[in-house]
């Protein structure tokens, strides 16, 4: 792409009403746009982004083995008033009647729907285990919405449901998506902690919540600092494996780590003192397993073996996409803007020619572009007419992670500068090495497109 035909809105003014680092830096970058209280339109960049997470969200999934659909965004009362949370559901739920007087909701979460199309076409248990998921819309109408996309009203939400024919399937296919969603998070840069949760309005009696560690986070969480150096890796797991799924939810949950509304400070302080850790963390994405709770609600039963009704065993598995942008914001960023991980940065590699108009340096942009293009990347190629600090501004701000400076002086003696935007450190290519090793990079990561 190039950016003079791009549309970057890109601010040079911290705005007054972001209050916290992704809030200020997304505005500021040109990613969002405030509609109203809590609700926004994703800008160019910032759609390009959410894209990317919403791809990498549904190729891990798909590689569990679960199946995505769609749901409608509104959703008709009379489900939620059949499993008994219509009532009790509280004020977030946006309530509204369409032209004949029916009790409609906008969809805060999708239990009652997806046990709703399952029981409508799933009678046998031969047809289990099954898990289905959307990446969809929800709404939420929070009192105070604030810090931009991590606690707005609208959002773009991942939920997932298992229906498992026992409680030992079901607990499998909890395991399955912890395992599912440390990949997911590691793909993106993002080192998420599973934590001992509370269900909240869903309900359930095995929950855990994946927090980011941020300063800005809206929950308090202790945890045993053994748990940071743990890592998912290139480790290959068959998910249909009982046995591996449950070694690595064990590994990542067998160290205290908890969130304040289910921290107990006896089991905390028998940690060794230099291991505890208290701090503030983002939640990014919740699983929970509530048994036979939907089923027996709205009577979603299969034929078991012996041929009798079974209720069916039930969970549910969130992440929050677009929340995920805010996240990644608050964990990866410096004074001067974004930074994007590898795997999820709008563009693979900024291009800026110091000198628009020199032949030569036009030459050999355009040279670059060609090469990454032909690559299967995703080049951001700066040619405004805009002087040199501007256009450094710019890149810094969206964050793109490696940048190729092209300049007459430079490709005198045959080299471009390229830079890493994470260390600050540069280093003089000829710009055939430059592209051979940004090229090799992102040969570590599976590169998808808008």
């Amino acid at each position: 792409m190039r950016l003079s035909r791009y549309f970057l809105p890109v601010l040079k003014e911290n705005p007054s009403e972001a209050q916290i680092v992704s809030h200020r830096l997304m505005l500021r970058a040109g990613m969002i746009k405030q509609q109203s209280a809590g609700i926004y339109a994703w800008l160019p960049l910032g759609f390009k982004v959410l894209r990317k997470l919403e791809n990498i969200v549904h190729e891990e999934q798909i590689r569990a083995g679960h199946i995505p659909m769609l749901m409608p965004t509104l959703q008709s009362a009379d489900l939620w008033r059949e499993s008994g949370r219509y009532d009790g559901y509280g004020e977030e739920m946006l309530r509204m009647q369409d032209r004949h007087g029916r009790d409609m909701l906008y969809s805060p979460t999708a239990e009652e729907m997806f046990t709703d199309v399952f029981r409508a076409h799933v009678n046998s248990y031969k047809d289990l285990p099954l898990t289905l998921y959307q990446i969809q819309w929800k709404f939420r109408d929070e009192i105070r919405p604030r810090f931009g996309v991590m606690r707005g009203r609208e959002f773009y939400m991942k939920d997932g449901y298992n229906f498992d024919l026992s409680k030992e399937d079901a607990l499998h296919a909890y395991n399955r998506h912890l395992v599912s969603y440390l990949r997911t998070y590691e793909r993106m840069g993002l080192q998420a902690i599973p934590m001992r949760a509370d269900s909240g309005p869903i309900g359930g009696d095995y929950t855990h919540e994946f927090l980011v560690l941020a300063e800005t986070g809206e929950s308090e969480v202790f945890y045993d600092s053994e748990i940071t150096d743990l890592s998912f890796g290139d480790r290959e797991i068959d998910y249909d494996s009982v046995e591996q799924c449950q070694a690595v939810l064990e590994e990542f949950t067998s160290r205290y780590a908890r969130t304040d509304e289910t921290h107990d400070e006896a089991l905390f302080n028998q940690i060794p003192e230099e291991r505890r850790r208290t701090a503030r963390g983002i939640e990014v994405g919740q699983i929970f397993y509530f048994g036979t709770q939907y089923s027996d609600a709205m009577n979603a039963a299969v034929q078991g073996p012996d041929g009798k009704p079974v209720q069916i065993h039930m969970g549910s598995h969130g992440i929050g996409v677009s929340r995920l942008l805010g996240a990644i914001i608050e964990a990866s960023h410096d004074e001067n803007g974004i930074i994007w991980p590898e795997g999820v940065t709008p563009f693979h590699v900024g291009i800026v020619n110091l000198k628009q108009g020199d032949e030569e340096a036009d030459a050999a942009c355009e040279a670059l572009y060609d090469s990454f293009t032909a690559a299967g990347l995703e080049p951001l190629y700066d040619d405004r007419k805009e002087r040199a600090g501007g256009k450094f501004a710019t890149m810094d701000l969206i964050g793109l992670p490696w940048r190729i400076t092209v300049g007459p002086r430079g490709l005198k003696n045959g080299v471009v500068e390229l830079t890493s935007r994470r260390t600050g450190e540069s280093e003089e290519l000829p710009p055939e090495q430059a592209v051979e090793k940004i090229i090799k990079i992102y040969a570590n990561h599976r590169v998808t497109g808008l």
